[in-house]
């Protein structure tokens, strides 16, 4: 029996040129039937916590600690919410001119796909959304729907329900996926200034029983972790 899912997407540091070496494209995911409650239970954490505002990994700070591991285990505990994340672990080696038609915008569709590929099957159908950018996203979504569906053979388009922008304060799922890939994103960083960002990526990898420098296999749901390291061209 087919069910119908949302898909809640980020990304962080996917421009070209923005001086970071690691780019980690992600989304959390669950059936559309739960994200009313989801989005409750997650303002009732943020109002046990007296915590404002949309919930982000650069707002991960000492004073707002519990809040944000109440967080984390809530996702763990809660069987509905899944994550799935691509990191590209050193974006210098990039060869846009040899792999990607000398387009970084190809490279951008690519890692999306690759992020999406394992979570979407047939018979389900899928909402998507993704966390507005740009002036140009809304034909970054038109290009992205059309790869993601003729690569399952779906060239009428009925797997995809609907995809579209949003403004994360729209969605406390969405705020929930940026604190997850924030997460990864440094912990590939290899950065450790922050305390309470490194005990945070603690009881996530704790959860996981998996290092998150690594890749998952492929068939794990909860939390799957895909590292692309880029080739080099010799």
């Amino acid at each position: 029996m087919s069910q119908t899912f949302n898909i809640y997407c980020d990304e962080s540091c996917h421009l070209e040129h923005d001086r970071k070496p690691v780019m980690v494209i992600g989304g959390v995911w669950c059936p559309a039937a739960e994200v009313k409650n989801i989005t409750r239970q997650i303002r009732v954490i943020k109002e046990m916590h007296h915590a404002r505002g949309e919930i982000k990994w650069n707002r991960v700070s000492r004073s707002r600690q519990d809040f944000f591991i109440e967080l984390v285990k809530y996702f763990f505990q809660n069987p509905a919410l899944h994550f799935r994340c691509v990191i590209v672990d050193d974006k210098s080696k990039l060869n846009h001119a040899y792999f990607n038609q000398g387009s970084h915008d190809s490279f951008y569709y690519k890692m999306y796909y690759y992020m999406l590929r394992n979570i979407l099957t047939r018979p389900n159908q899928y909402n998507i959304f993704l966390d507005i950018k740009d002036t140009r996203s809304a034909q970054k979504l038109h290009t992205l729907k059309e790869i993601l569906c003729n690569n399952v053979h779906d060239f009428t388009q009925q797997m995809i329900n609907n995809m579209q922008n949003i403004h994360s304060h729209e969605s406390e799922i969405l705020q929930l996926a940026d604190l997850l890939i924030g997460a990864v994103g440094y912990q590939h960083r290899s950065l450790a200034e922050n305390t309470t960002k490194t005990e945070l990526i603690r009881q996530i990898t704790d959860h996981v029983g998996h290092n998150l420098r690594s890749s998952t296999p492929p068939w794990v749901e909860k939390f799957n972790v895909f590292v692309f390291s880029p080739a080099e061209v010799k």
